[in-house]
């Protein structure tokens, strides 16, 4: 759990009106994002928290309808008039589809989403203890999508893609990374219970062979470490990405906070996700200065989309991650606690999990458990 890092501003935070973009997306996207609708609009009344919502558009389905994945009234509607935002889900064709690109994406490069927050935490007495958070840079890497293809001298076919890695990008990133390492250490002081005892950043890079691209990211995290006192306090650690993930599954609680570039960010938090028992559980925010969009980790779904089991529980605790980047960390919390005991009695889930439940008795569950 963390605490709220980036506060959107001083009337963001005292405002009790707030609205919320939804952007249900494709396949199952369109089955959970109701969920998190549904937690915001029965926060308990003492939270003095009233929502309103705006359904906007984007997605693969969407582009296949229309030409565009992400139309720019959804953009200039959450830049302008949105608090925040839930994103669902998209669809991602595995062969080149002329004129389509993501539109998390793009949203996340067109709203200054510089960071993916992921925490990966276990319910206590079950399964093995773990309790990190993965901040994934957002924006470059080999996200930005400059590939080309061209013959070799021999006629055969040749792929290249640019992996960029900048200063700029790498300092804010490694940034976040300490603020939340710090603060999740002052909650634990504060007496939530942990299987830390001190904070840690785990670097994440590969530049024993990318020397270049990597070993910037690396020499600029720690060079954040030490010219910022306040980051003093907490351990600095590296990992090359090989070991990291074999190191993640065989001793994850060694793992605080780890931050890495945005390909190895997102490949390692799929993983870890099944040291949690599922990427239904895993939610993730997409956090920049004044801005932060709550997102489930898990794909579209296309194969349980429509049977109503699709697992609510990503969701709900991305939209108490977004709280939290907004500055209303008790009503996110109430939000943890509530899913948290709906997972230890580990009665109604969904078959993901093992279990027979609906998407909706699930939300059912944890709305009673709010109040």
């Amino acid at each position: 759990m963390l605490r709220s890092i980036r506060q959107l501003s001083s009337t963001s935070r005292s405002m009790k009106q707030l609205k919320i973009g939804l952007i249900p997306g494709d396949g199952i996207g369109r089955e959970v994002i109701p969920a998190g609708k549904a937690v915001l609009e029965n926060l308990p009344s003492k939270y003095d928290l009233q929502f309103s919502f705006v359904d906007l558009k984007a997605g693969y389905e969407l582009f296949k309808e229309t030409g565009t994945a992400l139309p720019e009234e959804t953009v200039d509607i959450l830049k302008n008039d949105c608090d925040g935002a839930l994103f669902g889900a998209v669809s991602s064709p595995t062969v080149k589809v002329a004129g389509y690109s993501s539109p998390i994406v793009a949203l996340r490069k067109k709203l200054g989403l510089y960071a993916n927050v992921r925490p990966v935490k276990s319910v206590e007495g079950i399964g093995r203890p773990v309790d990190m958070v993965i901040v994934r840079e957002n924006t470059e890497d080999l996200y930005i999508k400059e590939e080309k293809t061209y013959k070799a001298a021999d006629g055969t076919q040749v792929a290249e893609a640019i992996k960029r890695i900048t200063e700029t990008a790498t300092t804010r990133i490694a940034k976040i990374a300490f603020e939340i390492a710090l603060s999740r250490q002052q909650i634990r002081e504060n007496g939530l219970k942990s299987i830390h005892d001190h904070p840690s950043v785990t670097v994440t890079h590969k530049s024993n062979v990318l020397s270049q691209s990597d070993g910037l990211f690396r020499e600029v995290c720690k060079k954040v470490w030490e010219e910022n006192p306040q980051f003093q306090a907490v351990e600095y650690k590296e990992q090359i990405v090989d070991s990291m993930v074999y190191r993640m599954f065989r001793e994850p609680e060694e793992f605080d906070v780890v931050v890495a570039p945005n390909l190895y960010g997102d490949i390692l938090s799929d993983g870890a996700a099944a040291l949690v028992g599922s990427l239904g559980v895993v939610p993730s925010a997409n956090v920049g200065d004044n801005f932060a969009i709550g997102e489930p980790c898990h794909g579209s779904a296309p194969d349980i989309e429509g049977k109503g089991i699709s697992n609510p529980i990503a969701t709900i605790r991305s939209t108490a991650l977004m709280l939290e980047f907004m500055g209303y960390q008790d009503a996110a919390t109430t939000i943890y606690e509530a899913v948290d005991a709906n997972l230890a009695e580990d009665k109604i889930k969904t078959p993901d999990l093992g279990g027979s439940s609906t998407t909706q008795q699930v939300i059912d569950d944890i709305i009673k458990r709010m109040k």
